[in-house]
């Protein structure tokens, strides 16, 4: 792997720390290099404060009596364009180009109009010497939900469902019944934890009663998104607890209680999944992993609003129930969980 490879991969490890924290913004890492060494590094670790360009150069500031000169001989790695614009934070092509760094790698550009490009041409015009796409590919996959976001006005949607070894989701009944082990359980908590949203329908709340939180492992627990157009469940179920904002799609009412908001949908009965979609844009949601039943994620897949599945298939069979989804995609791999087989399809157009 060549050295400029090297260092953006590096540049990926830390923009990674950033999961779950930094949405709707996307998670950026930063290495700074003189002579083949690095002397700073940084990531964006929490939406409003510092980017990873900063962090970095704050680094070698703080730890280096001569830090003006060696960032006048550096280069600077960003796993994405430098931005151009007055955000919460001022621009960090400004920042680049005030101490007088000579050379900026960058794996790929940010699509968000206020930069897309703007970044690297202000680099360019004062003189910096830029080089992109480096490892483009991984730079653009690690931040798949913001691209999305940005380009698609809707955000990035994640399936998830177990299904026992014959095929089935759930009982006949639509009656709670544990396929998976204790190993995959505790891996779909720290996948709730890099999300922005969980989204379930009302049947799944009235079968699982599911909190919707990471009890299971670290991190805050996501926006919970209930589809109930007759509003039907009644408040002494879990979702309603207001330890999180729960968005209630239905077909009665707009309303507020606490943190808890009623979005009516007039039509009901066409593009469903797509006002959905949008209202949740709409509310800077930038990602939603969507976790049931059967029947709501069906809907999304026959819409074609799906960009990411993830399916359980465990040791467990009925003898007959609701069938599992059906969805056709690129199929990225499969790996074990505890005794329970992950498949991980994304939907290829």
């Amino acid at each position: 792997m060549a050295s400029a490879e090297i260092y953006m991969q590096r540049c990926l490890e830390l923009a990674a720390l950033g999961a779950g924290c930094v949405s709707p913004n996307p998670m950026v890492g930063a290495v700074i290099v003189h002579n083949g060494r690095i002397i700073g590094e940084g990531c964006h670790r929490k939406y409003g404060e510092a980017h990873a360009e900063v962090n970095a150069i704050k680094m070698v500031t703080d730890r280096y009596t001569d830090a003006a000169q060696l960032l006048k001989e550096a280069t600077i790695y960003v796993s994405l364009e430098p931005c151009a614009h007055y955000g919460k934070t001022p621009p960090c092509a400004d920042l680049i180009i005030k101490h007088q760094i000579p050379r900026v790698v960058v794996g790929c550009r940010d699509p968000f109009s206020q930069v897309d490009g703007k970044g690297i041409e202000k680099l360019l015009a004062a003189g910096v010497d830029v080089t992109t796409g480096v490892l483009e590919h991984e730079c653009r996959w690690l931040n798949r939900r913001f691209f999305t976001r940005v380009q698609k006005h809707r955000p990035y949607i994640i399936l998830k469902w177990a299904q026992t070894a014959n095929g089935f989701f759930a009982p006949a009944d639509g009656s709670q019944f544990w396929i998976t082990g204790a190993e995959s359980r505790k891996l779909v908590h720290q996948w709730r934890a890099e999300e922005d949203a969980i989204l379930v329908g009302k049947n799944t709340v009235l079968a699982d009663n599911p909190q919707l939180n990471v009890r299971y492992a670290e991190g805050r627990s996501p926006r919970r998104v209930v589809i109930d157009r007759q509003l039907q469940l009644d408040k002494t179920f879990n979702v309603f607890d207001k330890t999180v904002e729960t968005l209630v799609f239905n077909a009665e009412k707009f309303d507020v209680d606490d943190n808890i908001k009623y979005i009516q949908l007039e039509d009901f009965d066409n593009y469903v999944p797509q006002y959905i979609m949008y209202q949740l844009y709409l509310q800077d949601i930038q990602s939603v992993i969507i976790e049931g039943g059967a029947k709501t994620s069906q809907h999304f897949i026959d819409a074609g609003l799906w960009d990411e599945a993830r399916i359980f298939t465990g040791q467990a069979t009925l003898r007959a129930g609701i069938p599992a989804p059906r969805l056709s995609g690129k199929n990225e791999g499969s790996q074990t969980i505890g005794s329970d087989i992950l498949q991980i399809f994304t939907n290829q157009p």
